[in-house]
């Protein structure tokens, strides 16, 4: 009888303890079953974003990484064979367009039709929220209004100068004077020229913007904890727009893992740093007196966090873009020196200063404007690789493309700049050619179209930081090659490959041997 008892009790008790064991092999057997039934029913249903046509199997199954080594490359090829320079992209919904009649049809003939859309704005709220680059409408008229009359101030424009004059004299140049010398005296050098400029471009635009030297070009010192949140949230933010489906990394923000996650850390870093410089500002009230953009822009805008919006989002512009083309700038020229030859000679001419890099010039902002050559190179230089190498908008409403192609309601349509400057039929025969004389005409720089060159963007959307951002590019170009050359190693502008960001990044960097030109010497602090 006991022993029954026990046997009994045994049994009993063996069964409670598998049931949650059981339960949960049952469980997950039928989420099994039914996500399989899922997948089934929408093989057979194929959904809207379904499509077994070559372009979107070749996406999806990133077949075309075996002859191309970035995905803006291969979308050049797929542009420059159809007759139209458009094509269709189906799996991501979007049109692709390198024609520069599109161009124009989408940022001056139907400007009202193609906004930047919901879709875009919510790949960027977290990071940018309502700042100018993520709103469209009244918002957007607003902010572009405000910032373009601040833009436009003397006192800004002779601040910023000043801001980039002192990075270059007392930081940058020093630097590349540091690092050549090291190469001289045997123990070789060399430096991350891509990490570098992010660093100038983020100091200078730290300064101009909010104010604060966060002293990034001090190698010495680690990248600011500012900076690393800044460079993560925008690498993680421009992930989500590689995502075939939204709902993948909406799901994972809602669950706070992975990449989302981490997002959110770095913004959060963003928006504590952002928040209490914008109180110590409020807290000194009237005694405010600075020409950065955030002091001028608190006189009209009492809310924190649209302030916070506004000035990230100029950051984002101002540091990126910056840093990309002039990265790309020396990249092509440590592959056509003669380019910097002929930069050296015009800055002699112009200034009246020896371009033996002696005394490097810190040019001032009329001087700069009367460097065509410079300017022309530059120009060039972003023809190849513009910043941002694409842009997208959606459309409103029904429409119908110049060269033909019909546009739904709500979808996505992209001008490829980077696509565009490769193309024969926009730019010629030599499009693939480092040639900084075909936009000069007697000597003197003629612009492009906005539409065969939309770097800046064009209509009424065109960069209103355009000639700030030009003023610091070739400020730097001015001061570094008059006193070094810059010879970059296992890297070529013929082959580059990108990292995946909001702008244009070298992936892996750009490592650089630097030396420094004869006779010269480090220009007085």
């Amino acid at each position: 009888m006991g022993a029954g008892t026990d046997a009994t009790t045994l049994h009993h008790a063996l069964v409670s303890s598998l049931q949650p064991q059981v339960a949960a092999v049952f469980f997950a057997s039928a989420a099994c079953t039914l996500a399989l039934a899922v997948l089934l029913g929408s093989m057979r249903l194929r959904p809207p974003w379904w499509c077994a046509c070559a372009v979107c199997e070749a996406y999806l199954t990133a077949s075309w990484t075996g002859e191309f080594d970035n995905l803006c490359d291969w979308f050049a090829h797929l542009l420059r064979r159809e007759p139209g320079r458009t094509v269709h992209v189906h799996v991501l919904g979007n049109v692709l367009t390198a024609n520069p009649a599109t161009v124009e049809h989408m940022l001056r003939g139907r400007f009202d039709n193609y906004p930047k859309g919901a879709p875009f704005s919510a790949i960027l709220a977290d990071f940018l929220g309502r700042g100018i680059f993520n709103v469209d409408g009244d918002a957007w008229l607003f902010q572009r209004k405000l910032a373009a009359a601040e833009l436009a101030a003397p006192a800004i424009r002779a601040f910023a100068a000043s801001v980039v004059a002192s990075e270059l004299r007392c930081r940058l140049i020093p630097l590349l004077h540091s690092a050549s010398a090291a190469g001289q005296s045997g123990a070789e050098k060399l430096l991350d020229l891509q990490d570098v400029f992010r660093r100038f471009a983020f100091d200078c635009i730290c300064r101009i913007s909010f104010g604060l030297d966060p002293g990034c070009l001090e190698l010495s010192l680690p990248m600011s904890a500012f900076a690393d949140a800044f460079d993560t949230a925008s690498m993680l933010s421009a992930r989500r727009a590689t995502a075939p489906m939204h709902v993948l990394w909406k799901l994972k923000r809602l669950l706070n893992i992975g990449d989302e996650r981490e997002l959110r850390d770095a913004i959060g870093l963003v928006d504590d740093l952002a928040a209490e410089v914008i109180r110590q500002r409020r807290k000194l009230g009237s005694a405010i007196s600075g020409d950065d953009l955030l002091s001028r822009f608190m006189g009209s805008i009492n809310d924190d966090k649209y302030l916070r919006d506004i000035v990230v989002s100029f950051m984002l512009a101002g540091r990126d873009t910056v840093a990309s083309a002039l990265t790309a700038f020396f990249l092509l020229l440590s592959d056509h020196p003669h380019v910097g030859d002929a930069i050296r000679h015009e800055v002699s001419r112009v200034s009246g200063e020896r371009s033996d890099g002696q005394q490097p010039t810190i040019a001032a902002s009329d001087t700069l404007k009367d460097m065509h050559y410079v300017h022309a190179a530059l120009h060039e230089c972003m023809r190849l690789f513009p910043p941002v190498q694409f842009d997208s908008k959606f459309a409103a409403g029904e429409d119908t493309l110049p060269d033909g192609t019909p546009v739904a309601r709500g979808t996505r349509v992209t001008y490829h700049a980077y696509a565009m400057g490769r193309m024969e039929s926009v730019w010629g025969a030599d499009c693939a050619e480092f040639r900084p004389e075909r936009w000069l005409r007697g000597g003197r720089f003629v612009p492009e179209s906005p539409y065969r060159y939309p770097v800046f963007q064009g209509g009424v959307r065109v960069c209103i930081g355009k000639e700030l951002a030009i003023m610091e590019m070739k400020s730097a170009i001015v001061a570094v090659v008059q006193s070094f050359d810059i010879e970059t190693v296992g890297r070529s502008s013929r082959r580059p490959k990108f990292a995946p960001g909001l702008t244009a990044t070298f992936a892996g960097g750009v490592p650089v041997r630097v030396r420094q030109r004869a006779r010269s010497r480090c220009p007085p602090g």
